[in-house]
């Protein structure tokens, strides 16, 4: 029985490879094409069945590839969602299953519930990779830290593009900005309403 060859096409059709992340398996010996007279790549169906089972196989044994996005506001609501589809590209186009974790909040604030499970995770030992399209993301201040602390369970942290564009990064400032001043307000005027009732007490 002959050897079905496949097209780029229908890779991608059928098992949802694209050109890219054929190419990079190729790169890395996990699969070898068969070349036409004319120099095209064709693909055996057995060849690429044996890479989808050894993959699933070696993802079921490390932890998870975790996608995290970020915006401060509700009305940047598109942007994160762009975000998230630009991450799940990026991780795709590799090959990697992933989990995706979003969320609208401050980069100043640590208590994000989107952050305090993704530290959770780390420290099970479930999280192989963590993808971030820029460090501003992940946090405001601290960022290193984080990294670190990352390195330290043996998770790799990518940072996919290096530095926002300067629209999302003013706005993004400003935010973060508005919510450092209005804390520190609230902590004050507490502290004062705290001491006037003391007096009154008096």
């Amino acid at each position: 029985m002959a050897t079905k060859l496949l097209s780029v096409k229908e890779c991608k059709e059928i098992y949802g490879l694209s050109r890219i992340t054929l190419i990079n398996y190729e790169k890395k010996g996990l699969i070898k094409p068969v070349r036409t007279p004319g120099g095209v790549r064709r693909y055996r169906v057995e060849d690429i069945e044996r890479l989808l089972g050894m993959l699933e196989d070696r993802q079921e044994r490390v932890g998870k590839t975790i996608l995290y996005a970020r915006v401060s506001t509700r009305k940047q609501q598109p942007y994160l969602e762009n975000q998230v589809k630009r991450l799940e590209e990026y991780a795709k186009s590799r090959g990697w299953k992933y989990e995706v974790i979003k969320e609208i909040a401050s980069g100043v604030n640590e208590n994000r519930r989107g952050l305090q499970k993704l530290l959770n995770m780390v420290k099970r030992g479930e999280v192989e990779r963590v993808v971030i399209e820029y460090p501003d993301r992940l946090a405001r201040f601290g960022f290193h830290y984080l990294k670190e602390f990352f390195h330290g369970f043996g998770v790799e942290l990518i940072v996919i593009n290096g530095r926002e564009g300067e629209k999302e990064r003013v706005q993004e400032l400003m935010e973060d900005l508005v919510a450092i001043v209005s804390s520190f307000a609230a902590r004050i005027y507490g502290q004062r309403g705290s001491k006037n009732a003391n007096k009154q007490e008096e």
